[in-house]
């Protein structure tokens, strides 16, 4: 799960990310927390692969976390905001864009770790999924089960944690329907880079404990993909 964290203030954010982590840690949630310290900063980010959760501060210089929803869900962007401040005025604001909470500052562990939790449930609720062909009708597959997508002459296999979908499908047309978190990494595989736990020179080593071939000169690419993301 990915979080981005903004906040001016740089030992806020060392504050409230450790929080986060413990409360990782304790759930058994992996979780990555990117750090920003402007909206601007933010905004620049977020095309390349959208977080699961916002934790933004609302008194910034420049633009504030407030306006920086509202420009979020101007473009149905729709993860779970969590506003921190030091004042109480603002929580009428918050209503426009559909705030999950208020956090008010100095923040407490307990009430971070309950509100996460609140978000997670409602992720779980909302992932992005894609639809399958299957018998009698189509399977709803969320983009985080899919590990990697290899090509076979004209069929696409889908390796993921329920299992594998073979379709009579070119992968570079599923490619098109995935998130900025998969890389072809060679013609004939694609990989959720949020599965990737080692990389090497000849492949990439998954969560799973499988191995996917990549290109020559690919290693250096999906490391700094991974970092930019992650």
């Amino acid at each position: 799960m990915r979080i981005f964290l903004c906040d001016d203030n740089s030992a806020e954010r060392t504050y409230i990310k450790s929080l986060v982590l413990d409360w990782a840690a304790r759930s058994g949630t992996s979780v990555g927390v990117q750090e920003f310290p402007s909206a601007e900063a933010l905004l620049f980010a977020y095309e390349d692969c959208p977080p699961d959760i916002l934790l933004l501060d609302i008194e910034m210089a420049g633009m504030n976390g407030v306006e920086l929803a509202k420009k979020l869900r101007a473009r149905a962007e729709t993860a779970p905001i969590i506003f921190i401040t030091g004042y109480p005025d603002f929580i009428a604001e918050g209503y426009e864009v559909e705030a999950l909470h208020y956090l008010l500052k100095p923040v407490k562990p307990q009430k971070l770790s309950e509100v996460l939790t609140r978000a997670l449930g409602k992720l779980s609720q909302a992932e992005r999924k894609i639809l399958l062909p299957s018998d009698g009708g189509e399977t709803a597959l969320s983009l985080r089960e899919i590990r990697y997508i290899e090509a076979q002459r004209q069929y696409s296999v889908i390796h993921a944690e329920s299992g594998e979908y073979r379709l009579k499908v070119p992968i570079s047309q599923l490619e098109t329907r995935l998130d900025d978190c998969f890389l072809r990494v060679q013609r004939s595989f694609i990989v959720n880079l949020r599965e990737v736990l080692q990389i090497n020179r000849t492949g990439v080593i998954l969560n799973s404990g499988e191995t996917v071939p990549i290109s020559r000169g690919m290693a250096d690419v999906i490391g700094k993909k991974i970092i930019e993301l992650f």
